[in-house]
């Protein structure tokens, strides 16, 4: 921050050094500035306002259909056109402007002269809008402004000729358009229904639900059967054992697992040879043949003709098996009709969706179409009551005759060439410093040369110098106090002279 205001304190104080050169230079600029303000042609302008009503049949028509057209845009559209090169001829002639003009070329300039400086413009509410035009002599201003407005009322007047025509063409454009909409709608609908024959024929979404809790509680009631039917048959099996050749044994199992426990705990506290270690080894042994030859003799012989319990143990077992295999094969059924009664329910309720958007959209053109019909009939049959125009034109301020210059503001540009004077001869001074600069202390000086600095001599300053010094400060402060007083006061004749 300090190297900043070091460096501005050092454009200022080289500008300070040629300050003569930047109040001479503002002293001729502000003179030019005044005297080419003063000698500026004086505008007048002159303009009319027209009243615009949007009241009319085609914007009723159209409002009734939710559709709200741009007037603003329609009005300033018919302003562009009536400032078109051919409405500028004919205005020419009305304002006589033709007598301004020798040459083709100038009247071609004339022409490009009024479209580039008459203005339509809107004053943003109560549907009024102003036209504009500004000359150097006020009476042809105004000639201009009331032949524009003559024209502007003229071609809304040939429009509003036309306006039940226009409405009828904009009703059978829009019947036509919504015709076509309505047969595409009905085509779409019936496309689809055919493609999702089955199940637009179905029961419908709440039915699927209701056939869907039906089923789910039958899987449930099946599963229940099934879990019943494996317990009858586990606690059939418990009460006897079969062989790994599927030869139904005794409880030799059972025995025999005792009497390994029994061996394992006797071999903890004794050695093999030990008397009740061998006697346990010889009831295992022992029982292990006793399996075995019962097991050998149902190879060859039917165990149920020496055993009536274990035929009927066997037939009930039989049983068992067929009763969970029957109620699986149930509740597999059950899961596989519920699975196709829900993958149903999901696609009846998108084919519904798509169809009420179908028969929305049905529904909306069908509705607009007779809307439409029923509004074109109304305009043929001279039921439109009041409705009868498409935009009224209504004159409601004339051309004025102005008496005072609209343009330049004076008032305004003096002021403004005294500040750009000013700063013109700012510019001047720095553009000198610039091109001629000057070391204003040794921080510069050590900067720019890269050398030290041993030191500085000041200058002695007398009292004939400081004398000097304050003079030439009260002239430069008179020269420009006197510059802006100059200003102010070619503002106040200049107040005067207009007032």
């Amino acid at each position: 921050m300090e190297e900043l205001l070091r460096q501005v304190h050092g454009y200022l104080r080289g500008m300070w050094r040629f300050r003569w050169w930047g109040l001479a230079l503002t002293w001729v600029a502000g003179i030019a500035g005044c005297f080419m303000v003063y000698i500026m042609p004086d505008k007048y302008e002159s303009s009319a306002r027209v009243y615009v009503d949007t009241q009319s049949l085609l914007l009723r028509v159209v409002r009734e259909q939710g559709v709200m057209p741009n007037v603003d845009q329609q009005v300033l559209i018919l302003g562009k056109t009536l400032i078109s090169r051919p409405n500028m001829e004919k205005l020419i002639n009305m304002a006589d402007l033709d007598f301004l003009v020798d040459t083709p070329a100038q009247r071609e300039a004339l022409v490009t002269h009024l479209v580039d400086k008459i203005q339509v413009r809107s004053s943003g509410r109560d549907n009024l809008y102003s036209m504009s035009y500004a000359d150097s002599k006020p009476e042809r201003a105004k000639r201009v402004v009331d032949s524009l407005v003559s024209l502007f009322v003229e071609k809304g007047m040939v429009e509003n000729r036309d306006g039940a025509e226009t409405t009828l063409r904009y009703l059978n454009e829009q019947i036509r358009v919504y015709e076509q909409k309505l047969a595409e709608s009905e085509d779409r609908r019936k496309r689809f229904r055919l493609d999702n024959i089955d199940a637009v024929a179905d029961e419908g979404a709440g039915g699927l639900i209701v056939k869907i809790a039906s089923i789910n509680s039958q899987v449930t009631e099946a599963r229940l059967a099934l879990n019943e039917a494996k317990q009858e048959r586990d606690a059939l099996y418990k009460q006897a054992k079969m062989g790994d050749d599927g030869v139904w044994v005794p409880e030799f199992d059972g025995r025999i697992d005792n009497v390994k426990r029994a061996l394992d705990e006797l071999r903890l506290r004794y050695t093999d040879n030990h008397p009740e270690v061998r006697e346990a080894q010889r009831m295992l042994e022992e029982l292990q043949k006793q399996r075995q030859g019962w097991i050998d003799e149902g190879r060859t012989s039917d165990p149920g003709a020496a055993n009536p319990a274990v035929i009927q143990l066997r037939m009930e077992l039989g049983k068992a098996d067929a009763k969970v295999a029957a109620a699986q094969a149930k509740l597999q059924d059950f899961e596989a009709r519920l699975n196709a009664a829900r993958d149903s329910a999901r696609r009846q309720t998108e084919v519904e969706t798509q169809l009420q958007q179908l028969d929305r959209d049905y529904d909306i053109n069908k509705k607009q179409y007779g809307s439409f019909v029923q509004k074109r009939e109304e305009v043929l049959a001279g039921r439109g009551n009041g409705l009868s125009e498409v935009i009224d034109f209504r004159v409601v301020d004339p051309a004025n005759m102005p008496q005072a210059p609209s343009a330049p503001n004076r008032l305004m540009l003096m002021p403004l060439v005294g500040l750009l004077a000013l700063a013109a001869g700012a510019a001047l001074t720095f553009l000198i410093s610039q091109l001629k600069p000057s070391f204003i202390d040794a921080h510069t000086l050590r900067d720019v040369l890269g050398l030290p600095v041993l030191g500085i001599v000041s200058m002695l300053v007398t009292p004939e110098r400081k004398r000097k010094r304050v003079q030439g400060l009260f002239t430069f402060g008179c020269g420009v106090a006197g510059f802006v007083v100059s200003i102010g006061l070619a503002t106040v004749a200049l107040t005067i002279l207009q007032g």
